[in-house]
């Protein structure tokens, strides 16, 4: 046995183990492939064990790499911990969507207050399936969204905590017949086209969530549109097309717009906080339990009765927790 192991081969080693394929454990930890490989080789001659079966087709563990598993992992977190100790751990990335959403920016906000000695850093990647393939890269830490949005083969590598049910609502020309309602029933939306970001490569289960509320109803998506960068664009777009948009209650109403909530049913979106499994950083916990209490004390998983979500997140929910 070597008298100390590098800890930059544990990582490389839980990397693969998390993974299970080398080229994305590389790109994780900004590496080249051959180099990881290099890595991995090297602690295993130190430990004189074999720690993965390579193949062709795909990369398991040995029952070694099982057994070094845990113990890396701990000793990953205490190398972390102690260099927060002495303020030299990285900034933890949490991806909030946008800026005009209020369950992340106000998680992040209690976890900053939880945990003042670590840097907590919002990014803005607008959806969630772009951001889990930013997670699961190691560019990202975390993201708020829908996870039984996500394609199921990305969900099986990432993990979640359920945080909110978000009610659902309409951002509104000024101008639009609807808007002078206090809230919209979706019955009075038959015949409508809604604008659901059809098309958008980051928000696909937005779409996918917008399409099991309104096809059943006589509600269109609209088509694609071209995609908006920034608030200005994005107005300018909404107000040339006179579309209803599809948002949340909390969303921030724009200039020359109003917000009016869904009701008859309330359709919910489930949002959760999103993570790669394994994940290990001495500010995350503070992010978890931010979500949980604000959770609890804001009432966020109490679901109203005449509440809406798809089947397919009843389940999902119900099988990660």
């Amino acid at each position: 046995m070597p008298a100390h192991l590098d800890p930059r081969l544990l990582r490389a080693f839980v990397t693969v183990a998390e993974e299970l394929h080398f080229t994305r454990a590389a790109v994780r930890l900004y590496l080249a492939q051959q180099a990881l490989s290099r890595d991995v080789r090297r602690l295993e001659r130190e430990l004189g064990a074999e720690l993965f079966v390579r193949t062709t087709r795909q990369v398991t563990l040995t029952a070694d790499g099982e057994r070094l598993l845990p113990y890396a992992r701990r000793a990953l977190e205490a190398q972390d911990e102690l260099l927060a100790a002495f303020g030299q751990a990285r900034p933890l990335l949490v991806d909030l969507n946008s800026p005009n959403l209020d369950t992340g920016r106000r998680v992040l906000h209690r976890a900053r207050e939880l945990a003042p000695e670590h840097e907590i850093m919002a990014r803005f990647e607008s959806g969630l399936a772009h951001a889990a393939a930013e997670v699961l890269a190691g560019r990202l830490d975390a993201s708020f969204g829908r996870f039984a949005g996500l394609d199921p083969g990305l969900r099986t590598r990432l993990d979640h905590q359920h945080v909110r049910y978000e009610p659902m609502a309409l951002l509104l020309p000024e101008e639009h017949p609807l808007a002078p309602l206090a809230a919209v029933p979706l019955a009075a939306l038959a015949g409508e086209t809604v604008y659901a970001g059809a098309g958008n490569p980051r928000t696909p289960e937005w779409t996918d969530l917008a399409h099991r509320l309104f096809d059943p109803r006589g509600i269109a998506v609209a088509p694609p549109a071209p995609l908006a960068v920034g608030e200005e664009e994005f107005q300018r777009l909404m107000a040339k097309s006179g579309h209803p948009v599809l948002a949340v209650v909390g969303f921030a109403a724009l200039p020359g717009t109003v917000v009016r909530p869904l009701v008859d049913p309330v359709p919910l979106s489930p949002v959760s906080l999103v993570w790669r499994k394994g994940l290990t950083h001495p500010a995350f916990g503070a992010v978890r339990r931010a979500a949980a209490e604000i959770a609890e004390a804001e009432g966020w998983l109490r679901r109203p009765e005449t509440g809406w979500i798809p089947d397919v997140d009843e389940s999902v929910n119900s099988v990660h927790h």
